[in-house]
């Protein structure tokens, strides 16, 4: 972690003569899309635990085909474990053509807007930090 940050900063002190701050940028990506995983789970962890805590559970589990707009394997992968290590939610199987990935919910009263959140979460903070 030392040698980390000491090559962070003499990165930013020569940023200049190399004419890019891409690394920088690249790690702050990283680190917003860590910070985006941990509130994602401490927030899927509360609702399994409403869920489980309620009196009359009325769920509606369901397998959802959800579109990739990524498609490198370690975009995919990366993908795949976020949504598998979020309570409530596991990635089942990567279609062949590696367009889809099946992702298995706790409680899906609406698909679209579950496909909308990942999309808009952790699919788009992928791109950004990876691409």
């Amino acid at each position: 972690f030392f040698g980390f940050v000491l090559g962070m900063m003499a990165l930013y002190i020569i940023r200049e003569q190399v004419g890019s701050d891409r690394y920088l940028r690249r790690f702050w990506l990283i680190f917003v899309l860590a910070l985006t995983f941990v509130y994602e789970l401490v927030l899927s962890a509360l609702r399994v635990a409403a869920i489980v805590l309620r009196p009359k559970i009325d769920l509606k589990p369901g397998i959802i085909a959800y579109p990739l707009t990524v498609d490198r394997d370690f975009e995919i992968t990366m993908l795949a474990n976020l949504i598998t290590l979020t309570p409530g939610t596991l990635s089942v199987d990567v279609s062949e053509d590696r367009s889809t990935l099946y992702v298995h919910c706790i409680d899906v009263p609406d698909k679209q807007a579950t496909i909308d959140d990942i999309k808009n979460g952790f699919e788009r903070q992928i791109l950004e930090a990876f691409r």
